[in-house]
């Protein structure tokens, strides 16, 4: 998680002498084109008031909790989630532990609770589509009417975006396609995944293809299986190679269980990446997941990967 700005876990971890703020809400899973918009607008009405700028969060997902069975992939990790702000201009994360109890709160309990007696607000700038409190009974108008009560100003933001608007969902719907490209223009960068460097079967490496294995999970999002040309980046050096990367489970030698993201770094067999945390980045699709009848097959489409993805990637 990041060491650049405050990031308060629960209520009770805001320093009593915070003093008055600048609030932006939204779960800003992924952080998209659309949240940076609202974030920005929030930034700029902090610097106008002279506050620092609070973001408030939710760990896990609202309706991972209330509708477990419906609840989404999540996009980024609370610790990307938090590193992604600080990019965007934050000051401070409020990560709140969300579970039935709050979800019960009313809206004005949550007014209450969070935006006058913890964070001091002033301001508070949330999407247009922004909805809180038990039920999702509050919206943008209810936290005006609140704030006119309280002594703080509300402020809702279109989501901004092309023929269609950019949202979480999209982006989902993107990956859910493979479409990794589309996810891309939505996230205002290459969709990531990120996790540590796992011993696989070495099936790659005995076909002259070594692979960096990432295992998902179905709480992660991820594209749909298939090969796609990216980049792996080391996160404790920083390093940054292109790669071939396939997602799946190996339909060619009866599949494995789960699903995983392998990279094949180009014309590196050098690499010793067990136990180490990656970044995987995607950049385009290349072809679906094929079952090959043979591994002779399965090799010489491979080299066509890799020709394809050092094209793409230009290495």
């Amino acid at each position: 998680m990041s060491l650049r700005l405050p990031v308060w876990r629960s209520l009770d971890e805001i320093p009593a002498d915070l003093g008055a703020t600048t609030v932006v809400i939204g779960n800003f899973d992924g952080l998209h084109r659309g949240h940076r918009v609202v974030v920005s607008r929030a930034r700029a009405r902090a610097d106008e008031v002279g506050l620092p700028l609070v973001a408030v969060t939710f760990d896990p997902h609202p309706m991972s909790v209330l509708r477990p069975e419906h609840a989404p992939p999540q996009l980024t990790s609370i610790a990307t989630r938090v590193d992604l702000l600080a990019d965007a201009g934050v000051d401070a994360v409020l990560v709140l532990p969300f579970d039935r109890s709050m979800a019960a709160w009313t809206p004005r309990e949550f007014v209450d609770r969070v935006l006058v007696r913890a964070l001091a607000v002033r301001a508070v700038v949330v999407g247009a589509n922004f909805r809180f409190g038990t039920r999702a009974s509050g919206d943008v108008a209810l936290l005006r009417e609140l704030g006119g009560q309280e002594g703080f100003e509300a402020v809702g933001v279109d989501l901004d975006g092309g023929p269609q608007v950019w949202s979480s969902t999209y982006v989902r719907t993107c990956l859910a396609a493979g479409d990794v490209a589309g996810a891309a223009e939505a996230l205002g960068r290459p969709f990531s995944v990120t996790g540590v460097v796992v011993e696989g079967d070495k099936r790659g490496r005995e076909l002259g293809f070594p692979t960096a294995n990432v295992p998902t999970s179905a709480l992660e999002a991820a594209p749909a299986d298939g090969v796609y040309a990216g980049w792996l980046t080391r996160r404790d050096t920083g390093e940054c190679y292109p790669a071939a990367i396939s997602v799946g489970t190996n339909p060619t030698f009866d599949g494995e269980r789960a699903r995983r993201v392998e990279s094949y770094v180009l014309d590196r067999d050098d690499l010793e990446l067990y136990g180490v945390e990656v970044e995987v980045a995607f950049v385009e699709r290349l072809r679906g997941m094929v079952k090959f009848e043979g591994v002779d097959a399965l090799i010489e489409t491979m080299h066509d990967d890799v020709r394809r993805a050092r094209e793409i990637l230009g290495a």
